[in-house]
């Protein structure tokens, strides 16, 4: 019985940990959920080498949050978000642009970029695309871990575009067709073609 009372009391706190994580990411811009979870837990005096919540839990509460607080103006900012990536997406056309993350998922705030995958077998022809438009971008690298444990680096271009910034990963080669690990729950990352995110304006 005791054991029992234990678990559950440790799962009620892993709970009210997620919750504060997603507070601190949907008010205070954090974009690590590691980050947000480990200060959460540190705000509620819980351990921060225990049994932490999962990164589902937290996105879980964020959504839960989102819907509690966000209303009208979260519905809107995203809306506004889409169609942004979309309008990206229709300049970035030859490079198979597909939607991932926070803008996709429905979790994204005043915070969040515009988060796509590029396709090409030429690692600097979308370097070239943006010089020869005449597009302003800093270059990021991201070091990911893969499929098979081991870790992988992928470049990233981000662009200020109006009031959004736009981050794109770029997938060189074969190997880049495969969808990449989630960092929510290590499963290959959901995608969204051009359709699939019209599909979602056209429904909100």
């Amino acid at each position: 019985m005791a054991g029992k009372t234990a678990r559950r009391s440790a799962d009620r706190l892993r709970l009210e940990v997620a919750a504060e994580a997603a507070r601190i990411i949907a008010t205070e811009g954090q974009r690590s959920y590691l980050a947000a979870k480990q200060k959460a837990a540190q705000r509620l005096g819980a351990s921060t080498r225990g049994a932490l919540p999962s990164n589902a839990q937290i996105e879980q509460a964020l959504k839960e949050w989102q819907m509690l607080y966000g209303g009208d103006e979260h519905a809107a900012r995203l809306q506004a978000l889409r169609e942004a990536a979309l309008e990206a997406m229709d300049f970035l056309a030859e490079f198979r642009p597909k939607l991932v993350g926070p803008v996709l998922e429905g979790t994204a705030d005043e915070f969040s970029r515009i988060c796509l995958h590029l396709y090409s077998e030429d690692p600097d022809s979308v370097v070239r695309f943006l010089m020869e438009n005449g597009i302003a971008f800093d270059q990021e690298r991201r070091r990911i871990r893969w499929h098979d444990g081991g870790w992988r680096e992928i470049d990233v271009l981000v662009v200020e575009a109006g009031e959004e910034t736009v981050e794109m990963a770029l997938m060189i080669g074969r190997e880049a067709l495969q969808a990449p690990p989630s960092p929510i729950d290590g499963r290959p990352l959901r995608r969204a073609s051009r359709s699939d995110l019209q599909s979602l304006v056209d429904g909100a």
